[in-house]
C-alpha cells in the first residue's frame, strides 16, 4: 500500500527538521551565528553579497566573513523550508480533522511551534548570540521534531501495528520511557556544558584546549550519567530477545544501543581532541536521531494491540 500525500509530507517534513538542526549545528559549530548580523534580512539584503564590496554603506567591511554569511543564510533558508513543509502538513492535515482529529491537532500545534521558533531565530541574532536563546531555539527544534514524529506516526499506524500482551508491553515501556527520559535529561545537561563552553570560548577567551577545564563538574556528571543510559539500553536490547518481539522492535532496539554507543565514543573524542567542530555537529545531530528512535520505540509499543 501506497504513502498518502499527509504521510509523504509529515515524513519529509521530519527529516528536514533533522537536516535543519544539522544546519543549525554547523553554523554554531563554525561561530557563524552572526554571518547575518540583522534579521530577517542580511547584511540589509535579501540575498547577500559574496564579496565585501559588494556591502551596503552602513554595514564594516571587516566584519564580512563570506562563508560565515553564506552559512547562516543557508541555515535560514532551511529554515524557511520547514515552515513551508510544516504549513502544509497542517493544511493537508485537515483531511483527518474527523477519523483522527489528534492528527490535525499536533499538526497544528507544530505549525504554532514552528512560527514562535521564526520568531526566536530573530531574538538570537538581536541578543548577540546569547547562549541561553541559543539553546531555547535548540531545545524547541527538538521539540518540534518530537510532535511531528507523533503526528506522522498517528497517519501511519496501521502501518506499524504490533502485537504484545499486557505485561510485555508494561516492561518495554518502562525501560524505554526510562531511556527517553534520561536521554532528554543527558540533552539537558549537554546543553549546560554547550553554554560553559561558549562562555570559556566567547566571554572568557581561553584557548581551545582549556574550554572543558572550565566547565567543571558539570561535565564530569554529564559523561558519567551515559553510562546509565547506555546499561539501560541493554537492558531494552535484553528484554527485547527474551519476549522475542518482532523484527521491527528488534531493529529500534539495536539502534538505540548503537546510537547510544555512538554518542559515548563521540563524547570522548570532543574531550580528547579539544571540541573539534566536526564532532559537535555529529554529537547534535546523534542525540536528534537518537530521541526519534526511541520515541518510534515507544509509540510502537505504546499503541500495540493486546494478545490474548
Amino acid at each position: 500500500m501506497k504513502l498518502n500525500l499527509y504521510q509523504k509530507t509529515a515524513i519529509t517534513t521530519v527529516i528536514a527538521t533533522i537536516v535543519l538542526i544539522f544546519v543549525g549545528g554547523l553554523v554554531r559549530a563554525s561561530g557563524a551565528g552572526l554571518g547575518c548580523p540583522d534579521w530577517p534580512q542580511c547584511f540589509g539584503m535579501w540575498i547577500p553579497p559574496t564579496n565585501a564590496a559588494d556591502l551596503p554603506a552602513q554595514y564594516d567591511a571587516d566584519l564580512f566573513n563570506p562563508v560565515h554569511t553564506w552559512l547562516e543564510y543557508i541555515n535560514r533558508l532551511v529554515g524557511v523550508l520547514i515552515g513551508f513543509l510544516i504549513t502544509l502538513t497542517f493544511l493537508i492535515s485537515f483531511k483527518y480533522r474527523k477519523s483522527d482529529p489528534i492528527i490535525t491537532g499536533f499538526s497544528g500545534l507544530a505549525f504554532v511551534l514552528v512560527l514562535f521558533q521564526g520568531w526566536l531565530g530573530g531574538q538570537v541574532v538581536r541578543s548577540g548570540l546569547s547562549a541561553g536563546i541559543i539553546t531555547l531555539h535548540m531545545v524547541l527544534a527538538m521539540i518540534i521534531l518530537g510532535v511531528l514524529l507523533f503526528a506522522a506516526f498517528r497517519a501511519m499506524n496501521s502501518r506499524l501495528v504490533t502485537t504484545l500482551s499486557s505485561g510485555v508491553r508494561r516492561t518495554l515501556l518502562w525501560i524505554s520511557g526510562g531511556i527517553l527520559f534520561l536521554t532528554l535529561a543527558q540533552m539537558i545537561l549537554g546543553t549546560q556544558v554547550r553554554e560553559a563552553v561558549d562562555v570559556a570560548k566567547n566571554v572568557m577567551e581561553l584557548p581551545r584546549e582549556m574550554w572543558i577545564d572550565q566547565v567543571g563538574g558539570l561535565y564530569d556528571v554529564h559523561r558519567s550519567f551515559s553510562w546509565i543510559v547506555i546499561g539501560l539500553s541493554g537492558v531494552l536490547v535484553y528484554y527485547n530477545r527474551k519476549f522475542n518481539v518482532t523484527r521491527r522492535l528488534h531493529i529500534l532496539g539495536w539502534a538505540i544501543a548503537a546510537l547510544m554507543v555512538m554518542q559515548m565514543f563521540v563524547g570522548i573524542g570532543l574531550e580528547w581532541f579539544d571540541m573539534p567542530g566536526v564532532l559537535q555537529v555529529i554529537h547534535l545531530v546523534g542525540i536528534a536521531i537518537l530521541i526519534c528512535v526511541e520515541l518510534l520505540y515507544m509509540l510502537i509499543v505504546g499503541f500495540s494491540q493486546k494478545s490474548g
